[in-house]
């Protein structure tokens, strides 16, 4: 369903008819349109290396389980509270509620920045897809701390994936997208049926013996980060930071007859998001107990994570089709939305073209199995980088008013690059991303504080800049 909305979208984008104007009543979707979308969105490729990256960060029983309650919790009350409540007011892409806001030549860096991290993400997707169709092949995986691909098949294998997928993407996103709408179910299904299988192969047979699986949590593997109870809470809220306080989902619910859709996004989270991440950090929990990876352990050296040969060992050849599907069903429309943002940027090449390019950086980036094995990382970042923009259509529709500066000042002053954004996102980039290197700080523990100054920033200084442009104009 996300890519039906996308595709809605992106007709409607092409025909002119709704990209620089609000969403006519006509067109409004009720609460249904949105279940199925986050549902099938939020249970896909990427849950099956964040779920075992979890286990690799050696979380607590509570730390993971409750944690995760929390952290989605405060994800869905995002998208209801600020996504879809200035969605449904406006009813405008992110891209144009930007525009009016930053001015033409501001929004080309972020799409900039926005096609390039979605690239990456589309990389580690392709690099999921590869583990799955290296299983029958008896590919060496890549392991928890590989950076460089390790032999000629992965990198051979990689760029078939990838090249299949960014011509699907280019030529046949239509049709695909509708395919993939029914294999959302299948990879759901796939995730509950890992999930159940690794408990009986675990010997759980109670919600203690469950509990117990992790106990009071471990030491973290080599090269992984120890995480606590609020690195669960904080990173699940913002693993979609982007899309919520980042407000890239403004493009989605401005066609919501209502805020309270945003409701739905609760089943990308809870299915997503908490079962398929606990299901597949119970398929590790399984592999960390073979004699394989006791000789890694043995060794100092982490396990590899490695989504295919985890899924088969519970459930055999469906593990291998439903790993495919779910790196593919993400990589896809990724591939597909980094081409849009690209083309922004280059409006006169045709969208084909645009999202080979979007393709071939993504093929690249799935050869570096560093992307995926570093997934939460690049999350964080990628969370971290965005969501700050969102920062300003929040605080401007809020505050704007009670503060007495003008709302869509770029249109407004018909200026191409609103400084008053620019230096609020930089200052509050370059400041909390300081302190994170400096002082060794989980990034995600920093998004919320940037988000909060660059909103801040950016009311004080178009009061300030504002104020002078009037001035002057006198």
């Amino acid at each position: 369903m996300t890519e039906q909305l996308l595709d809605e979208n992106i007709e409607t984008t092409n025909s002119g008819e709704f990209e620089r104007e609000p969403i006519p009543t006509s067109k409004l979707k009720s609460w249904k349109s949105f279940l199925g979308m986050y549902a099938g969105e939020h249970a896909a490729g990427t849950e099956f290396m964040i779920g075992p990256l979890f286990l690799a960060s050696g979380v607590s029983a509570f730390d993971l389980i409750i944690g995760l309650l929390l952290g989605n919790l405060l994800a869905v009350l995002s998208w209801r509270f600020l996504t879809a409540e200035i969605a449904v007011k406006n009813r405008l892409t992110l891209y144009y509620q930007l525009e009016k806001i930053c001015g033409k030549k501001l929004v080309v860096g972020y799409n900039l920045a926005n096609g390039i991290l979605f690239c990456f993400l589309a990389g580690s997707m392709i690099t999921v897809s590869a583990t799955a169709v290296g299983v029958p092949l008896d590919m060496e995986m890549p392991r928890l701390t590989d950076t460089m691909p390790n032999g000629i098949l992965w990198i051979v294998i990689v760029v078939i994936i990838g090249a299949l997928i960014s011509i699907i993407a280019a030529k046949g996103y239509d049709t695909i997208s509708k395919a993939a709408n029914w294999m959302s179910p299948v990879i759901v299904l796939a995730f509950l049926a890992c999930g159940v299988v690794a408990l009986q192969q675990l010997g759980v047979s109670s919600f203690s013996d469950f509990w117990n699986l992790w106990g009071e949590g471990s030491e973290p593997l080599p090269g992984q980060i120890k995480y606590t109870f609020w690195h669960v809470v904080i990173w699940s809220w913002f693993a979609n930071a982007a899309m919520h306080i980042g407000m890239s989902d403004l493009s989605v619910f401005r066609f919501a007859k209502k805020a309270n859709s945003a409701w739905t996004t609760a089943a990308g989270m809870y299915i997503g998001h908490y079962m398929a991440w606990i299901a597949a950090a119970l398929l590790y929990a399984v592999y960390l107990k073979s004699p394989e990876a006791l000789v890694f352990l043995a060794n100092g050296e982490a396990p590899p994570v490695a989504p295919g040969p985890l899924a088969y060992n519970a459930i055999g050849v469906f593990g291998i089709i439903a790993v495919v599907l779910a790196g593919w069903t993400t990589a896809n429309p990724t591939i597909y939305r980094a081409g849009l943002a690209f083309q922004a940027i280059i409006p006169k090449a045709s969208t084909f073209w645009v999202t080979i390019l979007a393709g071939t950086i993504a093929t690249i980036a799935g050869i570096f199995p560093a992307f995926a094995m570093k997934l939460l990382g690049f999350v964080a970042l990628y969370g971290f980088i965005l969501a700050p923009f969102g920062a300003v259509i929040v605080f401007e529709h809020f505050f704007s008013e009670k503060v007495g500066i003008v709302k869509n000042y770029a249109e407004v002053a018909n200026i191409k690059f609103n400084k008053s954004v620019f230096l609020a996102w930089a200052i509050s980039f370059g400041l909390f991303y300081f302190i994170s290197v400096q002082y060794d700080v989980f990034l995600s523990f920093v998004t919320l504080p940037a988000w909060l100054l660059c909103g801040v920033l950016f009311l004080v200084f178009s009061k300030a800049f504002q104020k002078r442009i009037k001035v002057k104009t006198k």
